[in-house]
């Protein structure tokens, strides 16, 4: 019996993903959208995020924002954009926002981030009561 109770535990304690001491939002992340990279970083006492690649910044570096749903915002260059700003919280869970997605040209005020692994985020924007989550992996 006591051995069932080790297996057990044991198989669960694998099957779980572990988080480093220490491990960290910050870096560049892989969106899984449009080959998109964003690098988040400490911006005064919270986290932002910018974009630092994508395949159309690689096809075209001045590619400009014209998915925003605001057409006074579509002239903004993409490489650099701050799409994740004054998220606080941790050490596995932060909050604030607003967040946009350049992809779709729309953005949420709030955001939830998860570091479900050293190497895996997720992302969630919510607008009144629709959210929309996206994973993220770490960039090698």
């Amino acid at each position: 019996m006591k051995q069932a109770v080790l297996a057990v535990a044991v198989a669960a304690t694998l099957g779980t993903p572990t988080l480093a001491q220490g491990a960290s939002i910050t870096g560049v992340w892989n969106t899984g959208s449009e080959g998109g990279k964003v690098q988040i970083y400490r911006c005064g006492d919270a986290y932002c995020g910018r974009i630092v690649d994508a395949a159309r910044l690689r096809a075209n570096p001045d590619q400009r924002d014209e998915r925003n749903s605001n057409p006074r915002l579509r002239d903004r260059k993409l490489k650099g954009l701050v799409v994740l700003r004054d998220v606080t919280g941790g050490p596995t869970e932060w909050s604030g926002g607003p967040v946009y997605d350049p992809e779709t040209g729309d953005g949420a005020r709030s955001a939830k981030i998860t570091l479900l692994s050293n190497d895996k985020l997720r992302i969630k924007g919510c607008v009144a009561v629709f959210c929309r989550t996206k994973i993220w992996t770490r960039a090698k």
